[in-house]
């Protein structure tokens, strides 16, 4: 028997088990289709950097047992979320992947988005948003822990193996928006800073700016309040929650 989510916030779920279903895109009303192509094509206009590429939506969460959660996916493209800003219309929530990668003193990598990306200066984890399965493969879970690891390694340059990369809570937060948080295997923090440092240089030297502009490693919430600028909305409860379990 399922059982439904509670309504959204900032919420986390303990999860062990995730199942999969392909669900279709709910049918757009024709005005609120050419309202969402304007707001679109106006942020374009405003960063021509935007790119309309496939993306995996959320079409529902639920509880099916103990630690055990339905997801239903939807492919869109990044369009699909301009509806956010059209008065009556509704965007399914989005679906990304991040890690918690630990520093081996417990502490834990927090990372920063440089000014040309759509979030300047906000404070998160690494990871990113669910891309949609090619060539008739399927989007399950050693799927979605081989996006979180490919994230690690073009974010920060730890080549972290899939299966080494725990599924370990589900976030529900701004948007109704939906976060898979993986955990990976501590490193030092020589390691650590010289990875993201290598990969930060390999990204300049091909002519792109790097999405992360700095890392930080923090023990708690208070030491994540003294990073300054905004901060993701799930990083707060994911570092209490990470703290409290050690």
């Amino acid at each position: 028997m399922t059982e439904r989510l509670p309504p959204a916030g900032v919420d986390l779920f303990d999860v062990e088990r995730l199942l999969l279903t392909e669900a279709a895109e709910p049918p757009l009303p024709p005005q609120d289709a050419e309202a969402r192509d304007r707001v679109w094509d106006m942020a374009v206009r405003a960063n021509p950097a935007l790119f309309d590429g496939p993306v995996v939506a959320c079409g529902g969460l639920e509880r099916t047992g103990p630690r055990t959660l339905r997801l239903s996916w939807v492919r869109v493209t990044y369009r699909h979320y301009a509806l956010r800003r059209v008065p009556g219309a509704t965007a399914l929530p989005s679906l990304f992947v991040n890690v918690v990668q630990p520093a081996d003193d417990g502490r834990v990598l927090a990372a920063r988005m440089s000014p040309a990306t759509a979030a300047p200066g906000r404070w998160q984890l690494p990871g990113g948003s669910v891309e949609p399965p090619r060539n008739g493969a399927a989007l399950d879970e050693p799927a979605l822990a081989g996006q979180a690891a490919r994230e690690l390694a073009e974010e920060l340059g730890i080549g972290a193996a899939a299966e080494d990369l725990k599924l370990w809570v589900v976030t529900r937060g701004e948007n109704d928006s939906i976060g898979l948080t993986y955990l990976a295997p501590p490193l030092p923090e020589a390691t650590l800073r010289a990875d993201f440092t290598a990969a930060a240089a390999a990204e300049r030297s091909q002519s792109r700016e790097p999405e992360l502009d700095d890392i930080a490693l923090v023990r708690s919430p208070g030491e994540l309040a003294g990073l300054p600028g905004p901060h993701a909305d799930y990083l707060e409860p994911i570092i209490r929650r990470f703290s409290g379990d050690r």
